[in-house]
């Protein structure tokens, strides 16, 4: 008897012995604090490297935009130039405009040259004569320069009223077109119109 209450205490404690022996190791609790400790470690790691990743596309961004800042702000003042440049050709292209006395001798110097025939120096000395046009040295000199005429034509038309109206020979004729007192043609200009006479 006592060997039997002896086996049947002791195969109780046996069983234990064998349930805790044989318990899977995912049923200890230390096994899952290890687990999530674990898990954790690597989800922070991941997190860490995705924050990096995502900060670099800000830096870039970023420093893009700063690329974009400084050229526009290098590109400002030739903007801001062309302006200035528009603005003073105005003031470039203006020309001082005609005087008035030198506008009135050349209006002048026309009807002397195309109505009356006179030649260059002819109509430089009627312009600036206290007789004629009183006009100074400069203005009449303009005038001369600018008045659209053809000289030759000019000492031709002479050369014609000198024969016609006044019967005088070709000899004549050239010397009074050639005359320092006369109508002061050129040489050239009044064997011009002596040739040209009897055309």
């Amino acid at each position: 008897m006592g060997d039997s209450k002896t086996t049947a205490q002791t195969q109780p404690v046996n069983g234990k012995n064998a349930e805790k022996t044989k318990k899977p190791i995912w049923k200890r609790w230390w096994f899952w604090v290890i687990v999530v400790i674990a898990v954790a470690a690597i989800g922070g790691q991941g997190m860490k490297s995705t924050g990096d990743q995502s900060s670099a596309p800000t830096t870039v961004s970023q420093q893009t935009t700063s690329q974009q800042q400084t050229t526009t702000q290098n590109d400002a003042p030739s903007q801001t130039a062309a302006p200035s440049q528009s603005a003073q050709q105005p003031q470039q292209s203006a020309e001082p405009s005609v005087p008035a006395e030198y506008q009135s001798a050349l209006k002048q110097a026309d009807t002397y040259a195309n109505v009356m025939h006179m030649s260059k120096a002819g109509l430089l000395a009627q312009l600036t004569s206290e007789y004629g046009g009183q006009f100074s040295q400069e203005a009449a000199q303009y005038a001369a320069d600018n008045v659209q005429t053809d000289w030759n034509a000019n000492a031709l038309a002479k050369a014609k009223i000198y024969q016609k109206d006044m019967a005088m020979s070709p000899n004549a004729i050239h010397d009074q077109l050639t005359s320092e007192y006369g109508d002061k043609f050129t040489q050239s200009e009044a064997d011009y119109a002596i040739q040209h006479l009897n055309d």
